[in-house]
Formats: C-alpha cells, structure tokens, sequence
C-alpha cells in the first residue's frame, strides 16, 4: 500500500539517491571506477523494476489519472502533484527500461570523469521521468527545461571533437523555444487561476487565446521533438554526443515533445489544434520526404541515423493531429516502439564505433563476414526501422497510415512516400556496412559481440519482435485514456468542421 501509494515519488527520485550515492564513493582508482558503475546500474535495474511493478498495478479500463499524489507546495500555485494515464505510463516504463543498457553499454568506453558520467545519467533520468509523471504545469516546465544541464553536459564533455559547439547549438535551439511556452504557462495561470493539469485539461479557454497558446507550446514541442524545419540541431548533437548520450536523445528527449502534443496541444487547445492541422500536415510531410532524401546521401552512420529520426517522428505529429483512434494510437505506438529501434541502431553504431574510431560508412564493408553476430542484430533493427510486418516499426506507421487515409489521402500518399525512401536509404546503409568484401586491413581482426554487446542488445531485439506480433500489452494500455482524448477531441471538430469530415 505505501510502495503504491509513493511509487511515482520512488520512480523519479531513486536515480538522484543514486547519484548521491555515486558522489560519495572514495577514490578514483579502477575498483571506485567500477564500484560507481555498479551503483549506476543497480540503481537504473531496481528503477525500472518499480517502473514494471506500477505497469502491473496500473488499471488500464480507466481514463483517469492513477497513483495520483496531490500535495501543497509553494501555496496554491505551485503544488507537489503526480500522476501518470494511459498516455504517460509506459512513457516512464521506456525510460527506465532503456537507462541501465546506456549504463552498461557505457561500461568500458568511458574512462574519463566516470563518477559525473555515471551523475548526469542518472540526474537525467530523473528529470525525464518527472516530465511523464508531474501533475502541476510549472514542475513540467522545470523538468523538461531541467533535462537539457545534463545532456548539455553528456554532449559537450564525452562528446566528438565539434562536442562543445554540438553541444551550444542544442542547449540554445531547445531552450529558445521553450520560452514562449513560459510565456503560455503564465497566461494560463492568470486565466485559469491554477497550473494543475487536471484542471486545466477542463478548462475551456477562449478561441482566441487558444491559438497564441498553441502556437506558444508548438515552438517548444516542435523544436524538441523536433520537426522539419527545426531539426538542424539534432544531426549535430547526435553525432557528436556518446552512445549513450545518442540513445537517451532519440528514444526518450525526443519523445517528450510528442507527449505535450498529447497532454497539452490536442486536449487543452482543441480549437487552435484543428485550425492548424494542415500546418502541421504539411510540415510532417516535409519532414518524411526532405529527410528521408537527405539521409540517402550521408555519409556518417550516425547522422544517417539521425535524420531518419526526424522522418519517423513526422509520422507521429501526422497521427496526433489526425485526432481519430488509429492515428492517436499510432502515434504513441510509434514513438515507443521508435524509442526501442533507435535506442538499438545507436548501440550498433557504437558497437563498430568503439572497435574502428569512425562513423565514416565507407570505412566498413563486408562485416559479416567477421561478426556474423552483429551482422544479425543490425539486420533486425535496420528492417524494424523500415517498418517490416513482424517487428514494431511496423505496427505504429500501420495504424498512422489507417488512420490518416480516414481523413486526407494526399497526406497519406507522401507518408507511404517516405516509407519507400525509408527503405532505400536503410538498406543501402546495411549493404555499405555489412556486405560485399572484407578488403580493408583494418576491419580483418575486427571482433564479432562480446557477452555484455549480446546483453545489451537482446532485450531490444526481443521486444522488437514480440510488440511486432503482439503489440497488445501496450495499445490495452493506452486505450482507455486515448478513447477519452479522442472523443472530447471529435466533439469539438464536430462543431467545427462538416460533419463527414469528422471520422472514427
């Protein structure tokens, strides 16, 4: 009864009682090294064990927010409130799942400043969980704007050679877009007279305001998530931070701004939302096709990898804003399931990264011939990626494309384009690397996975290919709490759009 009762408050802060514990460990030599590991690891395990646990207690038939904890803070604006829905739960799941395989994966290249690597990580985790799972509008804003000290940290101290300039460029994109989003917060407050979510989620503002508030909150998601044309920051960071740091951005920052779509722009600002669906149409559909092209022609695996994201993430403001069962489901879907792949392709390039100190595609070729193993892995996280049936990937783009052709066959049409150049641009990376021949000196005493490579990427490969046939767990999940965002959503495009151009 007290583990759930407190289980959101023990989810967010057991990283930072585990970073304290970091802190305190004497010594620099290699046993304090591995000792700092060690508590980083157990920490993050034992993290997402109660992440697991609060799954199992969660009540999927209902809408309403669970485990809720609603306590005076800073007097009745500010107040210590936590919750998680459907929406949100298994947001915090992914998150806590993916921190101890960037602990572990991390394990051996980094050997400089491990204590405050091994602090940031887990700092970081703490912010990304309170943005799930906080209740009160200005503890979100301190935990989304709170996560980017550590990643600007991760970037610019363990990052490549351009890390600090990477670094700068993503801290400041982020940053400046999360100043109007202050700005909406405020204008909230005096409106509506509290910054508690819940209240606010029933709070009918005026059309007017709505669409400066939208337009407000878009610059900080848009930026974040981030969208065609606010991507440009993210090719750079993702080349230039650790592995590590690569996994946490794609599958777990990024997705933070597809969840304030769905919490804040679709529930509280309805009208504004519909008024600006071809905008974002558009924008999503820009996304698909431009980065998709550009990744056809790069020449660094991480960056290929990197706008491919942003192609992907255009799938999921399409089916956000589609606002029917499919496309809403498909959208939380994808960003999961995207969380899982991405997370494993940055793994994989760090694999080869760690052994030949280049990102450069045409420093490989011919691989499978002497790591079989990885050659395997990276087959099942390249086809995940293109959305092959029998793997996730699959499952989200379908129900988008499901439900985007309900509503807007030209949208669809250039989302089915992207999933074509998805294709090319992920299997001519595949072959570049992998096949042909094995002609260069330096990649013949390269080695195949190591038991700790095979640790860290079985669990992925699993769940890409159970949630692929039996995605389940998660659409029981969310299906309560999408059906509620759905319907009071539709009742307001029915009253302002024709009635056969609303559709479930």
């Amino acid at each position: 009864m007290i583990i759930s009762a407190n289980i959101l408050t023990i989810l967010t802060f057991l990283p930072l009682l585990g970073a304290l514990f970091v802190l305190i460990v004497p010594g620099n030599d290699e046993l304090a090294l591995n000792n700092m590991r060690r508590i980083a690891l157990v920490t993050t395990a034992i993290t997402f064990v109660f992440s697991l646990v609060m799954w199992a207690m969660f009540d999927p038939a209902s809408a309403e927010f669970q485990f809720v904890q609603d306590y005076a803070w800073m007097g009745d604006v500010i107040g210590y409130r936590m919750g998680v829905d459907g929406i949100s739960i298994l947001f915090i799941v992914l998150t806590a799942f993916l921190m101890p395989l960037c602990i572990l994966s991390a394990w051996g290249s980094v050997k400089n400043r491990v204590r405050e690597y091994m602090i940031a990580f887990l700092m970081l985790e703490t912010l990304m969980i309170g943005v799930f799972a906080t209740l009160d509008l200005a503890m979100f804003y301190v935990f989304f704007e709170g996560g980017l000290i550590p990643m600007f940290l991760i970037i610019g101290i363990w990052g490549g050679k351009k890390r600090v300039q990477a670094s700068y460029k993503f801290f400041f994109y982020t940053f400046a877009g999360s100043v109007l989003m202050l700005l909406a917060m405020m204008a909230m407050y005096w409106y509506a007279g509290t910054l508690d979510i819940r209240v606010l989620l029933k709070t009918d503002f005026p059309v007017d305001m709505q669409y400066w508030l939208w337009l407000a909150f878009f610059a900080s998601f848009a930026v974040k998530l981030p969208m065609w044309p606010f991507h440009r920051w993210l090719p750079e960071a993702h080349v230039e931070a650790p592995t590590a740091g690569s996994v946490v951005l794609a599958a777990i920052l990024l997705k933070m701004g597809g969840y304030g779509f769905l919490r804040f722009s679709l529930p509280m600002f309805p009208d504004a939302s519909i008024y600006f669906t071809n905008f974002v149409y558009v924008l999503s559909v820009a996304a698909i096709i431009i980065t998709s092209i550009i990744a056809l022609v790069q020449e660094d695996i991480k960056k290929l990898i990197a706008y491919s994201s942003v192609a992907h993430m255009g799938f999921v403001t399409i089916g956000i804003f589609v606002g029917n069962v499919y496309g809403v489901q498909g959208a939380i879907f994808q960003m999961l399931s995207h969380g899982i792949i991405s997370a494993a392709l940055f793994l994989s390039v760090g694999v080869i990264y760690d052994r030949m100190h280049t990102r450069e595609i045409s420093a490989y070729g011919g691989l499978v011939e002497r790591m079989p193993r990885y050659a395997f892995v990276f087959m099942v996280f390249t086809m995940a990626n293109i959305g092959l049936p029998g793997t996730s990937g699959f499952i989200g783009e379908f129900l988008i494309l499901f439900g985007i052709f309900q509503i807007n066959t030209w949208v669809a049409f250039g989302a089915l384009l992207g999933v074509i150049l998805s294709a090319a641009y992920a299997l001519w990376l595949y072959r570049r690397v992998i096949f042909g021949a094995l002609e260069k000196e330096a990649l013949k005493a390269i080695l195949d996975l190591d038991k700790r490579e095979i640790a860290v990427m079985a669990p992925l490969i699993i769940l890409t290919i159970f949630f692929g046939f039996y995605p389940a767990p998660i659409l029981d999940a969310t299906a309560a709490s999408v059906d509620a965002l759905v319907n009071q959503y539709q009742g307001v495009m029915s009253m302002v759009l024709p009635v056969d151009a609303v559709t479930n």
